[in-house]
């Protein structure tokens, strides 16, 4: 139905072993809003950042929490909510990369971030008041 809105939601463990089942999760999302193939990469590359993230910083990789995903088709864009229990995170905290150094000058990691900035059209992080990260993810339909 044109202008409706629908939201599919699920919880994974924070395990790396998840990325493929989130992955199977977030594709179906992409093409149901009709998304045309570069944005879905986009969009499944900015996911998998972005988890790959929270099991690494967030949860430190002891695979002791879970990620919950709601995907949201809305008649403009597609909405991807992320929200994990771990470590707090403040994106103010992080440095933009150098991206004009050369290979050998440059940071081995600290490139996520960046790499989702630029895969989506609206990133937002938030906190909420049960102290969980909430990380927002747009990317606008054509």
């Amino acid at each position: 139905m044109p202008g409706s809105v629908s939201t599919l939601k699920k919880n994974f463990p924070a395990r790396y072993e998840s990325l493929v089942e989130i992955a199977r999760f977030i594709h179906p999302c992409c093409q149901n809003a009709c998304l045309d193939s570069n944005s879905c990469y986009h969009v499944e590359s900015a996911v998998d950042e972005a988890c790959s993230n929270i099991i690494e910083h967030a949860y430190a990789g002891e695979e002791n929490g879970n990620i919950e995903i709601s995907c949201q088709d809305n008649p403009a864009d597609i909405t991807i909510t992320i929200v994990d229990h771990g470590k707090n995170f403040n994106p103010e905290n992080i440095l933009d990369p150098d991206t004009n150094a050369s290979l050998e000058d440059r940071e081995s990691h600290g490139l996520g971030l960046f790499f989702i900035r630029k895969l989506m059209d609206q990133v937002e992080f938030s906190r909420a008041a049960d102290n969980s990260n909430i990380l927002t993810l747009v990317k606008f339909k054509k």
